[in-house]
């Protein structure tokens, strides 16, 4: 522990204020904490010194750091809002809106300019450089969101719910990439903690238990799961260890527990590295710098503690030994201390920090800086990462090589990679390029990681010069820097590039032939050491193409083992124009050499490894090197060293262009026509299998067909056998038939006599009750008749005594006539009134009465065409029919005459009642 940081409540020293969240910056150096009462503080580690940033007054929930502008800083409050302020002039830059509910986290993507915020119902995308909500994630109140954040060095969401699933999304469109397939072994662990590695290309999710998932999300896999120790019952927080040596494929990962204590385990060997806090004084949450020297811990006191890395471990980002350690293991200990005093005495740059107690006791750091004022021998000598070009020098004349442990960290520092992410990112985003897309038939791995390796920088090369897509023996250069650095892809293809750009300078100017230049620079060098040598290979008919390229196209990986290969190139990238080497090679086997005459012998001596003195041939080149003239020097045609560029990589186009985009014309003129022809072969195949497939259904169809026949045969004969019994049946059946239907006949002539009989007693039953009926009308219609003459008469009657009842009234009121005009004129109205509604009534009467007779009259009259219909086959009916119609039209004339009397009668009454009227 650096330092425990307690925060005491003003005026209260003894009561403590809790700290609840920390941020580091993108320089690992300087942090931010807020505490319970809404204050931020700035905390600079390399200075030794806090300032009092902001007073929130609230609680903050959650903080970011790493903006693109590097003096703001994102705090999500307990009022749901996240206000964005600038740490130098402490004012508040903005203020955004828009949560229902506490934000948990606050994710900045890798440029700086979109942040995403979380909470336990919604996710928000902010544009930085507005302060503007771009987009809203929304999810069911049943589901809920457990984080979502950015992946390092991509455009690329992930959202992980509490149910587990976790999605990517591309953060342009929000299209949904894939998803994370849930694992059906084992438990389920519903993530809480979730950590991605630098390069994201790993992400390891943790919950509810004390396993671990381990994902690629290069290829959505499940790679594997770790154990924790049975203690651990739940994953609070997770977090990579970041580490300067591994291009951002973190192998060391911190987990947090609910018992407080932070394990440090490796992800690959799965072993605990160090573990930092205490079952007594717990650690609530952590947080670690980018450059993976410190980690600051919220305790659960509430305080805060920041631990060094570096003591912590011994293999984590640990500086290169003192050399005293190794030099004292080598058997020349008398040179080797020789050089280390002087090593020791040289020593004026770098940074090396040592422990040193303080008064407290605790442990402090204090760092050695280099001189105000450095010489310009001293700035030349300067390398990255704190190291010295004339120390290293020493290094490698004192053992030969450097240390196997800190060999690539030399290299990187030598070749002063600038590790430009987002340009290789770029490039590697254009996919593979087509000229390997068939890289493993050419040349075959073992391993599918390093062909996969291998297959994407040769892409990205060829992406970023279009040479490097037409160059064949580029895979051959490029193996053996691909199998070291297959780990870590982006140094990977720096340092291939710093190679060819530098050591294969001129290669490219007689493309596709080899380069002449060069070759002809060898051969003078090997003419002027060595003429027997030459003529000897000239006599063999053997040209620099066979004993120079050979090795050249393949870096020496064919003739050298991988001990002597790494010690060559030791040697190559600690001097920049060190001597090729491939002539030295033949110089040093000269005797060999001339033993050897047979073409396929030179040949085969070329291509594989022999017995070699790698030193000796090292000090040979050195030897060369110094005794070679100034006008055949390699050192006169090439250039110097010039590393690759920060931010973008430099032009490549040091080759003849019109060559080269003939050849991919051609290419992909070739490429075309192949997949012509495989989809025409493809084409033809199908065809093929169609043609197989009808000729066998063709095939079956006729056996089926064969089948049928035979069957139908079969039924055939069995259809004759039973038509012949069904042909006796027969006979046997119209027999039975005959019979039948003679007794048939028989019993319908009994039946028919019989109906016959029965048909003549019927009508004579009917013939006597028409007798009756019509007997019974005639009276009927004779009592009728009577009845109504009888009604005729009293009417009549009626008539007359009202019509001298009249006529005394009228002489009545003739008298009155001079005496009582008006009344008499009231009472006749009245009496007129009476007599016309006693005459209406009298009317409707006979009215009715001559209705009833002719509805009497008219069924009559059915009755009478009903019997006459009926009667047509009796003669006797007709007759009697035809009595009974002259009677009735007797007594309807009758009738008539009694009615034109009765309307006379009325028509004069009408008259003498209007004569009345008009006298009146």
């Amino acid at each position: 522990v650096l330092v425990n940081l307690i925060r005491s409540a003003a005026g209260y020293h003894s009561k403590t204020v809790r700290f609840l969240h920390v941020a580091f910056d993108t320089t690992g150096d300087t942090f931010l904490a807020g505490d319970h009462h809404g204050n931020l503080y700035g905390f600079d580690i390399s200075r030794n010194r806090f300032t009092l940033v902001q007073k929130t007054g609230q609680a903050c929930t959650a903080l970011a750091f790493n903006l693109r502008r590097k003096t703001e800083f994102l705090v999500a409050l307990a009022d749901y809002s996240i206000k964005c302020f600038d740490t130098d002039s402490k004012e508040l830059v903005s203020w955004m809106r828009g949560h229902e509910g506490a934000v948990s986290a606050i994710s900045v993507h890798g440029s700086g300019r979109y942040a995403i915020s979380t909470s336990t119902d919604t996710a928000q995308l902010w544009d930085l450089d507005t302060f503007q909500r771009k987009r809203k994630l929304n999810v069911r109140q049943s589901v809920g969101i457990q984080k979502v954040f950015f992946l390092p060095l991509s455009n690329t969401i992930l959202s992980c719910f509490k149910d587990g699933s976790i999605f990517a999304w591309e953060s342009d469109t929000l299209y949904c990439k894939y998803q994370l397939p849930v694992p059906e072994d084992g438990p389920r662990l519903y993530y809480k903690a979730f950590a991605v590695t630098r390069d994201g290309r790993n992400l390891v999710a943790g919950g509810k238990s004390n396993l671990l998932h381990l994902w690629c999300l290069d290829s959505k896999q499940l790679l594997r799961v770790i154990q924790m120790p049975p203690k651990v019952r739940t994953v609070r927080h997770l977090e990579f260890l970041p580490d300067s040596f591994d291009g951002g494929s973190s192998q060391v990962l911190g987990v947090l527990s609910q018992e407080g204590i932070m394990r440090f385990i490796n992800i690959q060997t799965c072993k605990l590295i160090f573990d930092i806090g205490t079952h007594d004084d717990g650690i609530s949450s952590a947080a670690i710098s980018p450059n993976g020297h410190h980690v600051v811990a919220v305790m659960e006191n509430g305080s805060l503690n920041i631990y060094s890395v570096q003591a912590l471990t011994q293999d984590i980002n640990k500086p290169p030994p003192p050399l005293v350690k190794v030099i004292s293991d080598m058997d020349r200990a008398t040179a080797a201390n020789q050089t280390l005093s002087g090593l020791k005495m040289k020593v004026k740059s770098g940074q090396v920090q040592r422990p040193v107690k303080s008064v407290a006791g605790k442990v402090q750091t204090r760092v050695l800086r280099p001189p105000a004022h450095a010489s310009p021998e001293d700035k030349e000598n300067e390398l990255p990462e704190g190291l010295n070009k004339k120390r290293l020098q020493a290094l490698l004349k004192g053992f030969g090589e450097y240390p196997a442990k800190y060999r690539m960290f030399i290299w990187r520092s030598l070749l002063h990679l600038p590790e430009n992410h987002s340009a290789f990112s770029s490039l590697t985003d254009k996919g593979l390029h087509s000229a390997y897309l068939r890289l493993h038939d050419r040349y075959p791995i073992k391993s599918q990681k390093l062909q996969r390796v291998l297959q994407r920088v040769l892409s990205a090369l060829a992406h970023w010069s279009s040479i490097f897509g037409e160059t064949e023996y580029l895979p051959l250069v490029a193996f053996p820097f691909v199998k070291l650095f297959q780990n870590n892809q982006l140094i990977c293809f720096e340092v291939i590039a710093t190679v060819l750009m530098n050591w294969c300078q001129h290669w490219f100017e007689y493309f596709p032939n080899p380069p002449l230049n060069i070759l002809s620079m060898a051969e003078n060098v090997l003419a002027h050491h060595d003429k027997d040598l030459l003529q000897h290979l000239v006599n063999c008919e053997v040209t620099s193409q066979l004993y120079a390229w050979p090795l050249l196209e393949t870096f020496f990986s064919e003739v050298l083992t991988r001990e002597e290969w790494l010690k060559l190139f030791n040697w190559r990238f600690e001097r920049k124009h060190f001597f090729s080497s491939n002539q030295l090679h033949g110089c040093t086997r000269a005797t060999c050499c001339l033993l050897i005459y047979p073409l396929f012998l030179f040949q085969y001596f070329f291509h594989h490894r022999n017995n070699l003195d790698i030193n000796a041939m090292i000090k040979e080149t050195y030897r060369l090197m110094d005794s070679t003239p100034t006008e055949i020097h390699p050192r006169r045609m090439l250039s110097d060293f010039e590393p690759l560029t920060r931010g973008q990589y430099p032009v490549f186009n040091k080759y003849p262009t019109f060559i080269v985009e003939y050849q991919s014309q051609e290419r992909e003129k070739i490429r075309q026509q192949e997949i012509e022809y495989l989809r025409e072969r493809q084409m033809a195949q199908e065809l093929r299998s169609e043609a197989v497939r009808r000729q066998a259904e063709d095939e079956a169809w006729f056996r089926q067909q064969q089948l049928l026949q035979e069957a139908e045969e079969q039924r055939r004969r069995i259809l004759q056998e039973e038509e012949g019994k069904l042909a006796e049946q027969r006979v046997r059946l119209a027999a039975i038939k005959r019979e039948l239907k003679v007794k048939e006949l028989h019993l319908l002539d009994a039946a028919r006599s019989r109906f016959v009989k029965y048909q003549q007693d019927q009508k004579k039953m009917e013939l006597r009750r028409l007798d009756d009926e019509i007997d019974r009308k005639t009276s009927l219609r004779d009592q009728e008749t009577a009845i109504a003459l009888q009604d005729i008469e009293i009417r009549q009657m009626e008539l007359e005594a009202q019509r001298r009842l009249f006529e005394q009234q009228l002489l009545k009121e003739q008298e009155r006539v001079t005496q009582e005009v008006k009344a008499e004129v009231d009472s006749r109205h009245r009496k007129a009134e009476a007599e016309e509604h006693t005459f209406k009534k009298v009317l409707e009467r006979d009215m009715c009465h001559d209705l009833e007779t002719r509805k009497a009259l008219g069924g009559s009259w059915a009755e009478a065409d009903q019997l006459r219909m009926d009667a047509d086959w009796q003669a006797e009916v007709l007759r009697r029919l035809e009595q009974a119609d002259v009677e009735r039209e007797r007594c309807h004339q009758e009738l008539a005459h009694l009615t034109r009397e009765t309307h006379a009668k009325e028509e004069q009454l009408l008259q003498l009642m209007k004569e009345v009227e008009g006298k009146k």
